[in-house]
């Protein structure tokens, strides 16, 4: 009832099914390599978005800068911050009829603080609101002058 020719072809079957060790790790290496290059190329992009993040951010405070003045008739000053659209400023002048209009004070896309200057350094005529960029310092390379 016992096959040997068919014991043998099983047997056989078994030991060529798999890949070997080398093929895995030639596998893995070709898709580590394909990964990297599709990661460094697209590292270029990564910065272009980081600076439109910073001009959108910038337009919806401004905005909230704007309801501010429509409310209170003044915009907040330096001293006061970004933070006067977050929570009642304590410093003079106080707002007549100050409401919260935004959650949080958003940080730039690098962890920094928006620049705020009320009147403004390099606009005379309004408010100066920037980003460091990537940097993190004063000068060039500054986003939203």
């Amino acid at each position: 009832m016992n096959n040997p020719s068919r014991h043998n072809r099983r047997a056989s079957l078994r030991g060529d099914s798999g890949y070997t060790l080398f093929e895995i790790m030639l596998v893995l290496g070709i898709i580590a390599v394909l990964v990297g290059s599709a990661i460094y190329m697209l590292s270029g992009n990564i910065d272009v978005a980081k600076e439109q993040r910073v001009q959108s951010d910038i337009q919806a405070i401004s905005m909230q800068l704007r309801t501010y003045e429509m409310l209170n008739y003044r915009k907040p000053t330096t001293e006061q911050g970004l933070k006067a659209l977050v929570q009642m400023p304590s410093s003079d002048p106080k707002p007549k009829s100050w409401k919260k209009l935004m959650d949080s004070v958003p940080l730039d896309p690098w962890g920094n603080e928006y620049i705020y200057n009320n009147p403004g350094k390099f606009k005379t005529d309004g408010f100066d609101l920037y980003s460091f960029g990537p940097k993190g310092v004063e000068g060039d390379g500054n986003i939203g002058k």
